[in-house]
């Protein structure tokens, strides 16, 4: 007994592991409750999008010596911005102005970073995620951004719901749906960033999709996706961060591997919409379900 406890306690006596361990479940709790309006929405693509643009930002912040945070920030949200507005006023759809845009932002980034000569370790941590070295000013700026993100979500709740679910019914009720959209494009964008010291731009659509789609296997109504995304992106964050301390591997990759690993066992066994359940289930069973899929929208409360 005492040498699992000692196994389980051993990469917890360090300091910068406790942060760790403190950064990302702040990460996996506003990953979840933003993603699992991204699932909804299908804007996966997007929150990908808005991490690479913030590079733009995180360059610039580097070079002018200013806050690499700030700078991914408005990035994020200018780049989040602009694709609303070109997908709206220019008649794109999401997917093109979100290719055109992104990669304009991200390639801006690297032309900022290729004129300096000290950039390589400081700069691309923020490209693969660095959760190790998080300090306790890293710490800060999370928890203030995350609490940001979640108290927006609990003011708006009701609205972002109704828009998420049904934005035409939204829309003729007096909702207005252009703000929400803009401002919900605005919470994927700052929640990238949240996640960028954690687990890199490369890896922070993991974080925001892959928790949020698995809740979404397993349960039906959006507080629940919320509630079921945040724990298993924490379950993620602690087995990821084991397999970092012992195999040595990258903590980043490591957790987001152990939520890919989640997913797929949902897939799989989940009562409700798993592979295996739907084996077992006649054809008559598929009929049944479309038909009252075109009558009633999911539950979304």
């Amino acid at each position: 007994m005492n040498d699992i406890w000692g196994w389980l306690s051993e990469p917890f006596q360090y300091a910068f592991m406790q942060r760790a361990l403190l950064a990302l479940a702040m990460v996996s709790v506003v990953s979840a409750v933003i993603g699992a309006f991204v699932v909804l929405k299908g804007l996966a693509f997007i929150g990908d999008a808005l991490a690479h643009a913030s590079f733009a930002g995180v360059a610039l912040a580097f070079v002018l010596g200013g806050s690499i945070y700030l700078g991914a920030v408005i990035a994020a949200i200018a780049t989040a911005m602009a694709i609303g507005y070109v997908g709206r006023r220019a008649r794109l759809s999401l997917d093109t102005a979100i290719g055109i845009l992104f990669v304009g932002a991200f390639a801006l980034g690297i032309v900022i970073i290729s004129r300096q000569s000290n950039y390589t370790v400081d700069l691309f941590r923020f490209v693969f995620g660095n959760v190790l070295g998080v300090g306790w000013r890293d710490l800060l700026v999370i928890g203030v951004m995350a609490g940001a993100i979640i108290a927006v979500v609990a003011v708006f709740y009701k609205e972002l719901l109704f828009y998420s679910y049904d934005p035409d019914m939204a829309a003729a009720s007096g909702i207005p749906v252009r703000l929400l959209h803009y401002g919900l494009l605005a919470l994927i964008a700052i929640s990238a960033v949240v996640a960028l010291k954690a687990v890199g731009i490369v890896l922070v659509v993991a974080m925001l999709v892959t928790p949020a789609a698995t809740a979404a296997l397993l349960v039906r109504r959006l507080h629940l996706i919320m509630i079921g995304g945040a724990l298993i992106g924490l379950a993620s964050s602690i087995i990821g961060l084991y397999a970092s301390y012992y195999a040595s591997v990258a903590s980043g990759a490591a957790i987001v591997l152990v939520a890919t690993f989640l997913f797929t066992l949902a897939l799989v066994f989940s009562p409700r919409r798993g592979l295996l359940a739907a084996m077992r289930r006649p054809a008559e069973f598929y009929e049944v379900e479309r038909q009252s899929a075109r009558r009633t929208p999911p539950d979304p409360v």
